[in-house]
């Protein structure tokens, strides 16, 4: 019959034996078929998806071929599916969305395509499109498998609501059992990855469990059901009932190994070693033909651990576990299978497994982190990134994140986990550790009581009452302590019956230890040495011959050492042996006490050099290399530093080395080795390094090529030859979308290294650059907190240091509410930076806004109660500073060391009219220290105050005692220049300066020109900014020279920098004066006018006085006694407003107001307010609506004046 079959016969009959997984022989059937009519397009088709569904990965490549020719010419959705399917495959997941796109145009309401186009989505992480087609696939389909499963994940993996997420499984058991009651084969395979992501969260557990149970009563022969239920029972701690249908299984099918490695797993965690032993031993042999299964590898490792053998050997068990388990997983694109396949919660069992070999306590800052915390980082992060909403994996990350020494990472990834789930036990007492690691007791003790709110067992737990006797002993209330810790010893849960623990929490032999040697320290801080000595010889004799007698020994050693017994603490450590664990920890501590005690360096690096010749590997070497430097040998840290980098040239080694080349200035030998390195490795960090340095060698073209070569290597984009760094918009798409967080986080890093390298040169690409790396900032920001949560802190820290970075550009540009817009970005980000708000209450009082400054001042005054520069800032335009200045205790707190607040002081003191009271803040300052005569500070604030009262002599003998220092020296030089030029502090250009000149007293002048000239010679400036102080003094020196070639050569430079630098103050007066001796009257006058419109500000008042002065002058010269009234009325009444006399600031606001004909509305402004606190309210709103007129839009005046004073006149 077969032989006469028709070709439709063959096709149907290909595609029933496909479909029951017959591929061999549906495959002979579709190629009998094609031999009949080569023309049907369907058999084609069905050829091309028997060769996609093969286990043949040649076959699978071929069957592209069969569908292109199935659907040439035709619209067959089947062939299209399958080709998206192949594209999919293939990992070319825009091509499979260009075909599934194709299909959903032709057949709109075609669920399949949609289900194919939410899994590519998925494929691209792209979790929000994902879960928005889930949707719409149940408005269309409300039972549909796929996406009912989908949905499931994304709660469980990406939100963690684990309410929603067990409704969401409802749905998908719902869908299961109504769409295939009786396929056990799908139940299993959709429940699966529900089962690998659920954790031991007992809701979600119960539910599959259940479900599981129904699939085996329906079907009982299918033994993969029994053995999922053993697995289940697992999560569950319930080890019998887990036995029990392994057991099952393996009588429904005696060759399933996953059922026999289960029965293994069961016989370790009951404590059977033996009996599992024996199993093992037989698995093995069974197994030698078919390759070594990662389960049979964990076993060994697991029985390993558990009959305490050698750390290596489980380590590396361990290791090889990892990469039998990860070379099946990471090929595999996002989705189902592979959350199924990464088994998060075997992967914590290793992880666990791992952490019992690592340090118990935190790492040191600079101390080398443990190998073992660099695995366990590097198995966890795949699944701390696929599935963020996983506490269990987030808790071990924690872990490893705190015994690393990386505190605010460990706490941030906390916080994660207890937003997740609150009634974390275990989170809160490790969040209590941290605080209690950065000596925050307070807020250990809060998180202790956190988590007692949230779930009151955290009392119950040993750890929670270890924590808090640390606490106490920290805190110095030792017998409180003690009496903690001698309570938790007597817990039940440290005990051991029969080989079961009690119920409830247990103490792990590692945690016993830490109890024992807490309380032997307390009792030792507490005096009681015999009973410490007691304790610790109880913990010798318990833990000899386990894996934690070697920390026994070290504590023995700390205890021997605070009784002065180095001999007894040498001898206690030369009996660790190198197959124990924690020898390195052991050789470390004598080490340190060959170098503290005994001053011994060649005993110290001897103690280095035996751990690399016991085991010799790149981290000894590392910690050999580390040990050179300490003793500041660093040509033999070289050497070490090359040994471990020829071992292993991985990412540390590389910086180790290249900094230890910078710290022996072999800045050459730095420059070729990153350089060589990079070509070798290609790695984009050594980029980054090897810029940082030629930025330091002041090499910033070569730093700029570097930079722009790893932004190029990392997102595949050509820079553009002759732009400075005009990213263009596909090279900024893809900085934005590339796929993982570290090659955005290196763009960032390395365009803000760029926008520095900008500065020296190319200043108008700084911004533009600073503007990418926020940019890309942002988009990492968003990314950060599912994929990195513990890089959320830092990263912000990140935007908000770019965003200040910005604000400085725009400061410099004047450009003040760009400047305050980027500060107050910077403090979103990092809302309790105190620099940050302090920078924004500069800029307030910068541009006058005094009462925005004093709530900026009086927050870092909350936080930082003795804030100087806060308090000074505060003071500055306090309302009674008159009254105030005259109590110099006030201030003492202030000046008492910080001269910075006595210079401010003197000016304020100036400013009110109050100089004669210095003196007696001096005096203070003598009276408080002796030696505060010495200091350059102290005698820089003397020699401005003599300056101002116009003792130039004195001045400058004090100046002079300033003028080396590297704080004051520079602003003391610049006052010396000043008094030399101008002795007598006159109008420079006015006609009182003319009269200065007279022939008998050029002499002296010139020779205080030449005086000035030798001080300017000896400053070396630092900055840009100081670079063009230092022209400007030059210049000026120029110019008090009055001969008229010097004076116009001066005049060109100081042009030049007005034009550099937007309103410069100094530039434009001394153009001014400039004018002035060149007898050009009408061009001073203009520069002089633009002068008399900027606002006055505190850092500029010295200049803008001086030039309305110079402008007064002219007009008094030129009779205009009107506008010179302007200029002294309105002065006269802002000194009347800052002493509260608002009736006489009035007046003189009044005739200012007049003679500026009603035009200035700034004094219209003053007036209106002056009138306003003098409660003249109407002459107030009068003013007020004469401004409105003229400057309808002008600030401030209608709600601070005008509708305060209508109020105000209401009965």
């Amino acid at each position: 019959m077969d032989k006469t079959a028709s070709g439709s016969a063959l096709y149907y009959a290909g595609l029933f034996l496909w479909l029951m997984g017959c591929h061999d022989k549906a495959k002979e059937y579709i190629d009998r078929t094609l031999k009949v009519s080569s023309s049907f397009r369907e058999g084609w088709v069905l050829r091309g998806w028997v060769g996609l569904t093969s286990d043949d990965p040649h076959t699978v490549k071929k069957s592209i071929k069969y569908l292109e020719q199935g659907i040439q010419d035709t619209q067959d959705v089947l062939g299209l599916m399958g080709k998206a399917t192949y594209l999919m495959m293939q990992k070319n997941y825009s091509g499979a969305l260009e075909v599934v796109n194709h299909i959903a145009a032709v057949s709109r309401s075609f669920v399949p395509a949609l289900v194919l186009k939410m899994r590519l989505f998925l494929a691209l992480q792209d979790w929000e499109q994902t879960v928005e087609l889930g949707h719409r696939i149940l408005e269309k389909d409300e039972s549909n498998i796929d996406a009912c499963q989908i949905l499931a994940v994304h709660e469980l993996a990406r939100e963690g609501n684990m309410t929603t997420a067990a409704n969401r499984v409802r749905n998908l058991i719902k869908a299961l059992e109504t769409r295939e009651p009786q396929n056990a084969y799908l139940h299993l395979k959709k429940i699966l990855v529900i089962s690998r992501l659920c954790g031991r969260h007992q809701a979600v557990l119960q539910l599959v469990c259940s479900f599981m149970e129904r699939t085996f009563m329906a079907t009982p022969s299918y033994a993969h059901v029994a053995t999922e239920l053993g697995y289940l029972f697992i999560l569950q701690d319930q080890v019998k009932e887990a036995s029990l249908w392994y057991s099952e299984a393996m009588k429904l099918d005696e060759s399933n190994v996953a059922a026999l490695t289960g029965i293994i797993w069961c016989q370790i965690l009951d404590g059977h070693l033996e009996e599992a032993e024996h199993q093992l031993e037989f698995l093995k042999e069974v197994q030698q033909s078919l390759g070594k299964p990662e389960v049979l590898v964990f076993l060994q490792a697991l029985l390993a651990s558990r009959k305490h053998k050698r750390e290596q050997e489980t380590s590396m068990l361990l290791k090889e576990v990892a990469e039998l388990h990860f070379s099946g997983v990471l090929s595999l694109p996002v989705g189902p299978e592979y959350l199924e396949k990464l088994d998060p919660f075997f992967l914590i069992c290793i992880a666990r497994e791992y952490l019992l070999f690592c340090p118990k306590q935190l790492q040191s800052p600079g101390q080398i982190v443990s190998p073992l915390l660099k695995q366990v980082t590097v198995i966890l992060n795949p699944v701390v990134k696929a599935a963020p909403a996983l506490t269990e994996p987030l808790y071990v990350m924690a872990q490893v994140k705190y015994l690393s020494g990386e505190l605010e990472n460990a706490q941030s990834i906390l916080q994660h986990c207890l937003e997740l789930d609150p009634t974390f036990v275990d989170a809160h007492l490790l969040m209590a550790q941290i605080c209690l690691a950065q000596g925050n007791l307070a807020m250990c003790s809060h998180c202790l009581e956190l988590g007692i709110s949230h779930n009151f067992q955290v009392r119950d737990h040993p750890l929670y009452h270890f924590i808090k006797a640390r606490v106490l002993s920290k805190s110095g209330d030792y017998p409180a302590a003690i009496e903690t810790l001698k309570m938790i010893i007597k817990l039940p849960t440290l005990k051991m019956e029969g080989g079961k623990k009690f119920r409830g929490p247990s103490v792990k032999p590692s945690e016993q230890v830490s109890i024992l040697l807490e309380l032997a320290d307390a009792l030792r801080m507490n005096g009681e040495l015999h009973e410490a000595t007691k304790v610790m010889q109880d913990a010798t004799n318990e833990f000899s011959g386990t894996p934690e007698e070697v920390r026994v020994t070290i504590a023995n050693v700390d205890l021997a050492l605070s009784k002065g017994d180095v001999d007894v603490a040498l001898s206690l450590l030369m009996n660790v042996v190198p197959t124990q664990p924690y020898y390195v920890e052991a050789k470390e501590k004598m080490a340190s006490i060959y170098l503290q005690a005994y001053k011994n360096v060649r005993l110290y690096v001897g103690c280095y050099r035996e751990l690399c010749e016991h085991l010799p590997g790149p981290h000894t070497s590392l910690m050999l290399g580390d040990a050179f430097m300490n003793i500041l040998e660093p040509d033999k840290a070289l050497e070490a530093y090359e040994e471990a980098y020829r071992k292993n040239p991985h990412d540390t080694l590389v910086l180790r080395l290249g900094q230890a080349y910078v710290k022996t200035h072999y800045y050459t030998k730095a420059v070729n080795f990153y350089e060589a390195a990079q070509k070798i490795n290609g790695q984009d960090f050594m980029c980054y390094s090897l810029a940082e340095l030629l930025m330091k060698l002041k090499k910033f073209n070569k730093a700029e090529k570097v930079l722009k070569q790893a932004l190029e290597h990392d997102f595949g984009e050509k820079l553009s030859k002759n732009m400075t760094l005009r990213l263009e918009q596909p090279m900024l798409s893809s900085l934005r979308h590339a796929k993982d967080i570290p090659s955005m986080m290196n763009g960032v890093k390395c365009l803000v290294l760029l926008a520095k390298a900008y500065k020296s040169q190319r200043k108008e690409d700084v911004m533009e650059t600073l503007n990418k790396a926020m940019d890309l900032q942002f988009e990492i920001l968003k990314r950060v907190p599912l994929e990195q949560p513990e890089m959320i802190l830092s990263q912000k820290q990140l935007a908000a240091s770019i965003c200040i970075q910005c604000g400085e550009l725009y400061l410099a540009e004047k450009e003040y509410a760009k400047t305050e817009q980027s500060y107050k970005n910077a403090l979103s980000y990092s809302p309790t930076d105190n620099k940050v708000v302090l920078k924004l209450a500069q800029l307030y009082l910068l541009q006058g806004h005094l009462d925005l400054c004093e709530q900026q001042c009086a927050i870092l005054l909350q936080t930082e109660k003795t804030h100087e520069t806060a308090s000074m800032a505060t003071a500055t335009h306090h309302t009674e500073l008159p009254v105030r200045l005259s109590q110099p205790g006030d201030f003492c707190s202030l000046i008492s060391d910080n001269f910075l607040a006595l210079n401010k002081l003197i000016d304020l003191l100036r400013r009110s009219g109050k100089l004669e009271d210095a003196p007696a803040f001096f005096e203070l300052a003598k009276i408080m220290s002796s030696h505060v005569v010495l200091e350059p500070g102290f005698n820089y604030c003397q020699g401005i105050y003599c300056w101002h009262t116009g003792q130039p002599n004195e001045a400058l003998k004090f100046l002079n005692k300033a003028r080396k220092d590297s704080t004051w020296g520079q602003s003391a030089t610049y006052y010396m220049v000043q008094i030399c030029l101008n002795p007598d502090n006159e109008i420079v250009g006015g006609k009182a300066y003319e009269n200065l000149m007279p022939e008998s007293r050029k002499e002296s002048i010139q020779q205080g020109v030449r005086t000035a000239e030798k001080l300017l010679e000896e400053c070396c400036p630092s900055s840009e900014g100081r670079l063009s102080q230092l022209q400007l003094w030059q210049s000026l020196c120029l110019m008090a020279s009055r001969d008229t070639a010097s004076v116009e050569a001066a005049l060109g430079t100081f042009v030049e920098m007005a034009q550099a630098e937007k309103d410069c103050i100094a530039a434009l007066l001394a153009m001014a004066q400039a004018y002035m001796l060149l007898k050009q009257v009408p061009k001073a006058r203009t520069q002089l006018k633009h002068l008399a419109k900027v606002p006055w500000t505190p850092a500029e008042a010295e200049d803008l006085e001086r030039g309305w002065l110079l402008l007064a002058d002219i007009y008094c010269q030129g009779s205009k006694f009107d506008l010179v009234f302007e200029l002294a009325y309105e002065s006269m009444g802002f000194i009347m407003e800052k002493e509260q006399s608002y009736k006489d600031a009035a007046a003189n606001y009044e005739l200012a107001w007049k003679y500026s004909h009603h035009a200035s509305p700034a004094i219209g402004f003053q007036l209106a307010f002056n009138y306003l606190k003098g409660k003249r309210f109407v002459e107030a709103i009068e003013v007020c609506h004469q401004v409105l007129v003229k400057y309808p839009d002008y600030p401030k005046i209608r709600e601070e004046i005008l509708e305060k004073a209508r109020w105000s006149l209401r009965p």
